[in-house]
């Protein structure tokens, strides 16, 4: 089957330009001069509307196991809803419980993905136990398509690991060109604060931002910095919410050291305000790190537009309001944390554009070519180019839609956007040459989208 897209602007990172884009079978054949004759099965007329690669998240959490739950989404619905909001790509987490391996935790993480993704899926890798037999499974992990090792610098008792634990860690990515993630929240620390509030009697929802301060973040983010530098390990910063731990960031890529960071959708968008709403709503909003003030949100755009902030990624992890969220009712610290997010991400990036805090090409960039490349995925996807997998979103970006739990496909009842009037949408979704969303219809399959064994971070000096 071949399809081509006519009159379309395609936007890649590098630049935007007028061009037909020729999908044969899976991948993208050819770009075509406007107007040159192409034999094509399907034509689609592009004109007003841009060409762009799918998004790629690079860190969301389907059926995650949390606080006596697991995460609403599995990976059909999860990936199906991706789709509708045009990605074509996600990196998920093999969650390593402690006392187990890492190889069968990447076993248990394909079975429950493989077959039932809509779209092309990877892993990441939680190391919750650091011992030798682990670090060794490191090795055996990246020959299986899995570089990237995600550890905690909070959660005590559950996820932490010591300062010693994650030098031992990235002295193994040193050696192997793996990449550590971490969650940089200084645990032990933000323990004792959840503790005094609710010695206090303070159980509301809007406890767990002020118990998690954005200092605590920024210490943590700057801690595992000069443990990276001390080992020489790659090290990418997840869901970076606050200016303190963005500074810590910026100074450490202006040395030049292998220092990435990402943000999410909700720390650009939502803030402490949120989780401070009438009764139990702000339990809606409790993902960690927490929704900060409202003046983090300027220097996080300012950070995309310098690049010291390189992916925007959702942590797409939802829990739903009635009989989940509500577990913390009266003690915010049983509140399961996470919010749901993969279908908007797209959308609300181009809110970005719109508002003028970043041009169309960093839209993309942000939001498919740099994860692609970040994690070893370029130039199969994130480009629009022959040769690359036929991952294409035609967006049109004059059309209007108001984000709402009653038209979202997540399986999670409520949104964190609700109400929130965007301008932009999916207008059609190609996975790997497949039409999977057109004429406002889900055409796609589960079982469609492919396990993707991914290369090292293309970024590293």
């Amino acid at each position: 089957m071949s399809v081509l897209i006519r009159n379309g602007l395609v936007i890649n990172a590098t630049g935007s330009h007028a061009a037909d884009v020729l999908i044969e079978g899976e991948h993208i054949a050819a770009l075509v001069t406007p107007g040159f004759e192409v034999q094509a099965d399907e034509v689609i007329d592009a004109a007003g509307k841009y060409v762009i690669p799918g998004g790629i998240d690079v860190h969301t959490h389907m059926e995650m196991p949390f606080g006596g739950t697991q995460s609403a989404d599995t990976f059909e619905t999860g990936t199906t809803a991706a789709a509708w909001g045009g990605t074509t790509t996600i990196v998920d987490f093999a969650v390593q419980p402690k006392g187990s391996s890492l190889l069968s935790t990447l076993d248990k993480w394909h079975s429950k993905a493989d077959g039932n993704c809509a779209i092309d899926y990877g892993f990441h890798m939680i190391i919750s136990d650091v011992n030798d037999a682990s670090l060794k499974e490191m090795e055996s992990c990246i020959a299986a398509g899995v570089n990237s090792f995600k550890m905690f610098m909070a959660y005590p008792g559950v996820f932490y690991a010591t300062d010693g634990e994650i030098l031992r860690a990235m002295q193994k990515a040193r050696e192997t060109g793996a990449t550590i993630m971490m969650h940089a929240e200084n645990g032990i620390a933000i323990d004792q604060l959840v503790a005094q509030a609710l010695a206090n009697g303070l159980g509301d929802p809007v406890q767990h931002g002020l118990t998690r301060p954005p200092e605590l973040e920024g210490e943590a983010t700057s801690r595992a910095i000069q443990l990276a530098k001390v080992t020489g390990s790659p090290l990418y910063i997840v869901h970076l919410s606050a200016a303190q731990a963005l500074d810590a960031v910026t100074a450490a890529r202006d040395t030049g050291q292998n220092v990435f960071a990402e943000t999410c959708p909700q720390y650009l968008y939502l803030s402490l305000e949120d989780l401070a709403r009438p009764g139990f709503e702000g339990a809606k909003y409790v993902a960690s790190p927490p929704l900060r003030p409202k003046e983090h949100q300027s220097s996080l755009w300012r950070g995309l537009r310098t690049n010291d902030l390189s992916v925007v990624s959702t942590d797409h992890c939802p829990f739903c309001f009635k009989d989940q969220k509500q577990l913390g009712l009266g003690d915010f610290s049983k509140i399961p944390n996470g919010m749901p997010g993969v279908e908007h991400r797209v959308d609300l990036l181009h809110q970005g554009v719109v508002k003028g805090e970043i041009t169309r090409e960093r839209w993309v960039e942000i939001a498919s070519t740099t994860p692609a490349r970040m994690f070893g995925m370029y130039p199969r996807k994130g480009v629009i180019a022959p040769g690359a997998d036929a991952d294409v979103v035609i967006y049109d970006p004059a059309a209007t839609q108001t984000i709402s739990a009653e038209t979202h496909h997540m399986a999670v009842d409520y949104s964190a956007y609700e109400g929130f009037d965007v301008t932009g949408k999916v207008d059609t979704v190609f996975s790997r040459g497949r039409k999977v969303i057109a004429d406002g219809a889900y055409h796609g399959s589960t079982g469609h989208g492919r396990f993707v064994s991914r290369d090292l971070n293309q970024y590293l000096v």
